[in-house]
């Protein structure tokens, strides 16, 4: 900011303001984009053949295809470190995240993997405009009676729209859920101890995911 004159820092401010708030206001709000989202990620789980027949892999074709351009998988893997993120280098904490994101591929693709007849009600959005966090409520409904699973999303507005960074299912939230299990990890053997922890089980999940593909491709 030294470098520049005090007038064209204020105009390239006022720029930037400007394009945000066109961005944001032309996008989906929060309700709108978890409706469509789950509707388009039902409709093809239902009639997509390789997934009915549980091939992983292209189940998680579909998980990063239309979930995760919608979630903020930084600012989740953030809030489950705590305090530990912070002393993290930039290194570890790209690693963190990676490793993270993997489990939660896995972890979404376990779920799809288990769509059949299940229809999704979003719930109106109750919040102010000028909000930058939100919380959408939707209940999954299931077929023959059995109870609707209440699900949630955390929203965080940023520049390239509205990201889901955390997750509600049956009064349990996913940043939560995660976090004392970190902490404990990280507190016996470092960053590097969970990341080299999370990398394992990773590794495998990526072994039961090719099986099960491979079984599915032969029922196919």
């Amino acid at each position: 900011m030294k470098l520049f004159m005090r007038l064209f820092a204020i105009s390239a401010l006022m720029l930037s303001v400007l394009t945000f708030s066109n961005h944001v206001s032309a996008e989906e709000t929060p309700d709108a984009l978890v409706r469509r989202i789950s509707q388009e990620v039902i409709a093809i789980a239902k009639t997509d053949k390789e997934i009915q027949n549980g091939n992983r892999q292209r189940i998680m074709q579909l998980v990063e295809e239309k979930i995760l351009p919608h979630a903020d998988f930084e600012r989740t893997t953030a809030l489950v470190a705590g305090r530990h993120w912070r002393s993290a280098t930039p290194a570890q904490q790209q690693r963190l995240t990676e490793e993270f994101r993997t489990l939660m591929i896995y972890t979404y693709s376990g779920a799809l993997a288990q769509v059949r007849n299940q229809q999704i009600m979003v719930k109106p959005l109750r919040a102010d405009p000028t909000d930058t966090e939100v919380v959408v409520h939707s209940e999954f409904r299931q077929s023959r009676g059995a109870e609707p699973v209440q699900v949630s999303y955390r929203f965080a507005q940023s520049f390239d729209g509205w990201k889901i960074y955390d997750v509600n299912v049956m009064g349990v939230w996913l940043v939560e859920t995660y976090k004392s299990g970190f902490s404990e990890e990280i507190g016996r053997n470092g960053i590097d101890g969970l990341i080299q922890t999370l990398s394992e089980r990773n590794k495998k999940l990526a072994v039961g995911a090719d099986v099960r593909s491979s079984r599915g491709l032969k029922t196919s």
